[in-house]
């Protein structure tokens, strides 16, 4: 039952992009087509569950262990740019095709700070490693739900007489204001 709160939590309740707003530089840049964002997604999906249980390994067992707690954010940082320097030879051999589309915002999820952020988390909520598997994969899932959703939304907001001040980045503001508001309906249920 512990695992069902976390993953719900994760997902709709304490969203990584819409409550904590974490990862917002993808969520705002890549979030223009829904096959773009899809895959998107599906980077930071891999990146984050691996990254988590990477950092979470290296936290307990070398930063706890000799006392080098302080060396935690650079070498979660070094951690997340090894995995997306991985993802990006894997994506070029393939797909080159999402590859071209992800463009300048693969090599940005190496500072995405969604997925620093929850490889930080893990280790101050105190998860144990199933924990922070079920967290990373439901925060990565709730990331990549709230970029198809927006994403879907832009689409269909290109189709639909928007006027010239509100075109572009301003209604994608106002969208993604209303689309957190959406996600805090979740809030009543864990």
């Amino acid at each position: 039952m512990e695992y069902i709160l976390i993953f719900i939590a994760a997902v709709f309740v304490n969203n990584v992009v819409l409550a904590q707003f974490l990862g917002i530089c993808p969520f705002l840049g890549v979030s223009k087509k829904v096959n773009t964002a899809a895959g998107m997604g599906a980077a930071v999906t891999f990146v984050l569950t691996i990254a988590t249980i990477v950092t979470f390994l290296i936290q307990k067992y070398i930063l706890d262990v000799y006392g080098l707690g302080y060396m935690q954010t650079i070498s979660f940082i070094l951690v997340i740019a090894s995995l997306v320097q991985l993802v990006e030879i894997i994506l070029k051999k393939v797909s080159p095709a999402l590859y071209q589309a992800l463009g300048v915002f693969l090599p940005l999820i190496t500072t995405n700070c969604c997925i620093l952020g929850v490889a930080i988390l893990v280790i101050q909520k105190d998860y144990n490693l199933l924990e922070a598997i079920v967290y990373s994969v439901s925060t990565a899932i709730g990331f990549a739900l709230a970029l198809i959703i927006f994403a879907g939304i832009r689409e269909q907001l290109e189709m639909t007489h928007i006027p010239k001040g509100m075109k572009g980045t301003p209604i994608a503001l106002i969208t993604a204001g209303l689309l957190a508001m959406a996600f805090m309906g979740f809030s009543g249920i864990v």
